[in-house]
């Protein structure tokens, strides 16, 4: 019998069904059904730059990776753009634009899933980024993303009162006004030293929770509370490489987001895939 491609409209609501379908088998494992319990590995510095090597390998392999990350951080320069030119909104500007590296871990998974995919000798191409949808913890995975969205909303919400009570409530005229009072004011300098130990502190606990939890379910069916509890037990055994891991994604993404975050075509890929090969030096299922 010849099969025909039929109506549009019942193929596009057949898969439609049977994404639904397995979106909500997903939901449905978020506890996870791994057995093995996860082993965590000591790490150097060493493992830093192998990581970062092995990542740059990924992104030469598979330059097409650019493609993914151009149709997310153009959207975050459209949105700080439109953030500069209302005045209502000038405060939030820089905790915006930090912020945004909160959401890394989740924004990346799609990289991690190609280099899973490279490890194996699977080939690879830039539809494989979406191959991380049938991943039989993606429920878990759109959990984990939706604790990152929680603690980014807290920061923007933390940094618009540190605004309001330091340089607040008035809202400033112009971006040279706003940034004169910052730079210029005791006001200004307090709100700066406020905001970044409160920051800090808001990275941390991503750093803490999320530095391998997302390759950890992308690569084991182990569920979310396991996965957080992995992530923060690598970096309570490895403190020192954890925390110099996560400053130099800091430095490489401010570099990268100089000028109009155009860098970060280049840096975002490099760190996503390094991000995969950091997690296999530091967890181990024996």
């Amino acid at each position: 019998m010849v099969k025909t491609i039929g109506n549009p409209l019942t193929w596009t609501a057949r898969n439609l069904a049977g994404a639904a379908e397995h979106v909500t088998q997903s939901v449905e494992r978020i506890g996870g059904e791994e057995k093995a319990i996860p082993q965590i590995l000591p790490l150097t510095n060493d493992d830093i730059r192998v990581a970062l090597r092995k990542g740059y390998e990924d992104f030469k392999a598979s330059r097409a990776d650019v493609m993914f990350i151009c149709l997310i951080y153009p959207v975050l320069g459209v949105l700080l753009a439109g953030i500069g030119f209302n005045a209502n909104l000038l405060p939030l500007i820089f905790p915006v634009a930090a912020g945004f590296a909160l959401l890394g871990p989740f924004a990346a998974v799609g990289l991690y899933e190609v280099s899973r995919r490279r490890e194996k000798g699977e080939d690879v191409s830039w539809l494989a980024a979406l191959g991380v949808i049938q991943s039989p913890n993606f429920g878990a995975i759109l959990v984990l993303g939706l604790y990152l969205a929680a603690i980014f909303v807290a920061w923007i919400l933390a940094a618009h009162l540190i605004w309001s009570l330091t340089l607040g409530p008035e809202q400033p005229e112009n971006l040279s006004a706003f940034l004169e009072q910052v730079l210029t004011t005791g006001a200004g300098w307090a709100m700066i030293v406020i905001g970044v130990v409160v920051g800090f502190c808001f990275a941390l606990v991503v750093l803490a929770t999320s530095a391998v939890s997302f390759p950890l379910l992308l690569d084991h069916n182990v569920g979310v509370p396991e996965a957080i509890h992995t992530s923060y037990k690598v970096f309570r055994k490895n403190p020192r490489v954890v925390v110099t891991w996560g400053a130099l994604i800091s430095v490489l993404l401010v570099v990268g987001s100089i000028p109009a975050f155009v860098g970060l075509i280049l840096v975002l890929p490099i760190l996503g895939h390094a991000t995969w090969h950091f997690y296999r030096s530091a967890v181990s299922f024996g």
